[in-house]
């Protein structure tokens, strides 16, 4: 993508950094409303996965198998079978690392005999307190040469939060 840059970044609090990422996402999004330019093009965190079902691949967080079991359109064979594995992740929740999460994919994926789970935050390097950033840069440049008003402010609350962690 011309104009993108990745960023692995760090922090100390997750419900901290989840919630300036909300809200810098909500603002970027806003003015991408406005403006057509964006400049959150993804996030990845440490226990994101992604599963494939009828309509494409769907991002959850590991802890929340509860919650998107209503989501996916999957038969309740492979629910089931996902659910027992989830169960056990989610049941050594503290020592938790991304090396498990990566074995328990490939275990659950050899399972369902198919590979619908995937899991990326292995290859990319990230680990507990870390998430992964695309940044358009160009578009970040767009928006700052042609926000005005009250939109100024929101643009500049929004980089001022991103700068918190970049």
């Amino acid at each position: 993508m011309p104009g993108t840059i990745s960023k692995i970044v760090h922090f100390r609090d997750e419900e901290e950094f989840l919630e300036d990422m909300m809200e810098i996402v909500e603002r970027f999004t806003y003015l991408a409303s406005r403006y057509g330019h964006n400049v959150i093009e993804g996030i990845l965190l440490w226990d994101y996965i992604g599963i494939q079902d009828e309509e494409g691949v769907k991002i959850f967080r590991v802890g929340e198998f509860p919650y998107f079991e209503g989501t996916l359109k999957l038969d309740l064979e492979t629910l089931r079978i996902m659910e027992r594995y989830f169960d056990e992740m989610e049941s050594k929740w503290d020592e938790l690392r991304v090396e498990d999460i990566a074995y328990f994919v490939e275990m659950l994926n050899e399972a369902l005999g198919r590979e619908i789970v995937f899991y990326e935050a292995y290859d990319l390097g990230l680990d507990r307190n870390t998430a992964y950033i695309i940044l358009n840069l160009l578009n970040l440049q767009y928006l700052e040469s042609v926000v005005e008003g009250t939109d100024r402010e929101i643009f500049e609350e929004a980089v001022q939060m991103l700068m918190k962690y970049i």
